[in-house]
C-alpha cells in the first residue's frame, strides 16, 4: 500500500455518512490517441470508498503525491 493511501486511510471520514472505515482501490487507463492504440495506462486514479454506505470519492494520487507536470507521466511511461 502507499504513502497516499495509508494517509486517506487513516484520515477518512464519510461526507454522507461520517463513518470512518474505508476501502481503496487504483484505477489505471488508458488516455486517448497514441495511448489508447498501444494500451498505455498512464492515467491513474485512487477510489476510495466508505466500508459503511458504499459512497466513492476519487482522487488523482499525482496531485497528493504533489507530482507536477508530464515529465514523471512521460517517465513512468517509458520506464515503469
Amino acid at each position: 500500500m502507499s504513502r497516499v493511501e495509508d494517509a486517506i486511510k487513516s484520515k477518512f471520514k464519510c461526507q454522507k455518512c461520517s463513518h470512518t472505515a474505508c476501502n481503496t482501490k487504483e484505477l489505471a487507463m488508458t488516455g486517448s490517441g497514441l495511448s489508447k492504440l498501444l494500451d498505455i495506462q498512464h492515467n491513474h486514479f485512487l477510489f476510495v470508498s466508505c466500508m459503511n454506505c458504499g459512497y466513492v470519492e476519487v482522487y488523482n494520487p499525482n496531485v497528493l503525491e504533489g507530482k507536477k507536470g508530464q515529465l514523471s507521466s512521460v517517465l513512468d511511461v517509458l520506464f515503469g
